[in-house]
């Protein structure tokens, strides 16, 4: 199964660029959902986004951030920090800062989350809780293979509800957030199962009325093939009635591109 890959402007503008240099699958900026990395264990995304964060954290970019966080929330005493690196550090359970005094500082960075780096500070601490969430519900084990996958989806999914409620004021903001991804993440394996039924369902032919078809034949011939991808969405697209913009948005291509795609193909290969 594959990872979502793109997200809008609005969605991941905090998460432009991450693990961009130097890496195949990045976050790429202004594609149209978030393109999340792929590797072989959480530990990857993880650190890749860690070594970002302590680029970007310390930036004079963030410095001016950090005034702003400042300016929003002076009674937090942030005018001591020298920047996002550090908000982020004050975070931890060894930060030096109470319980209130931590959700204090994750409400506020809700409300100034509008701007991108503390929109980006946001997600950074809240990754151990992602990761949480991923365990709570076993990575998806058994229905995605690789846990990677799983996690990166979450960051994907944390980083879209950070856009989502940006300039909200909650008062317990973490705890809210890792309940709501939790929510949005369930599904979203729900929908991946289901999937994998579909798809099953392909690769085994169906023997209730569907064997008889030479549309069904041909496009089982397909499999394994260079074509593979362009069968199988041809499959859903004729025999399970799916519609064009539900394809293109599991596929990650613009609706027009694939119905030229599925034309081309219907036309070279099936007719």
């Amino acid at each position: 199964m594959c990872v979502v890959k793109c997200a809008t402007e609005s969605t991941l503008r905090f998460m432009r660029n991450v693990l961009h240099d130097g890496t195949a699958w990045g976050v790429v900026q202004c594609a149209p959902r978030p393109v999340l990395v792929t590797m072989t264990n959480h530990t990857d995304v993880l650190g890749q986004l860690r070594s970002e964060w302590e680029r970007k954290g310390r930036s004079s970019e963030a410095r001016a951030s950090l005034s702003v966080l400042v300016r929003h929330a002076p009674a937090l005493d942030l005018d001591v920090l020298t920047d996002l690196c550090d908000v982020v550090r004050v975070l931890e359970l060894r930060g030096g800062r109470t319980v209130l005094e931590r959700a204090a500082l994750v409400q506020a960075l809700l409300e100034c989350a509008t701007d991108p780096l503390i929109g980006r500070a946001l997600l950074q601490t809240l990754m151990p809780g992602v990761v949480s969430v991923c365990r709570q519900l076993r990575f998806g084990d058994g229905i995605i293979r690789d846990p990677s996958e799983t996690l990166s989806m979450a960051l994907g999914l944390a980083s879209e509800l950070i856009t989502d409620w940006a300039g909200q004021s909650r008062q317990y903001a973490a705890p809210a957030l890792l309940s709501a991804l939790r929510g949005r993440l369930r599904r979203w394996l729900l929908k991946e199962k289901a999937a994998l039924g579909a798809l099953s369902y392909f690769e085994q032919g169906d023997a209730s009325g569907e064997e008889d078809s030479p549309l069904l034949t041909r496009l089982t011939s397909f499999r394994g093939s260079q074509y593979d991808r362009i069968a199988r969405l041809t499959y859903q697209r004729v025999f399970e009635g799916r519609s064009l913009v539900e394809l293109a948005s599991k596929d990650h291509s613009a609706p027009g591109s694939l119905r030229a795609e599925l034309q081309h193909f219907a036309a070279r290969h099936l007719i």
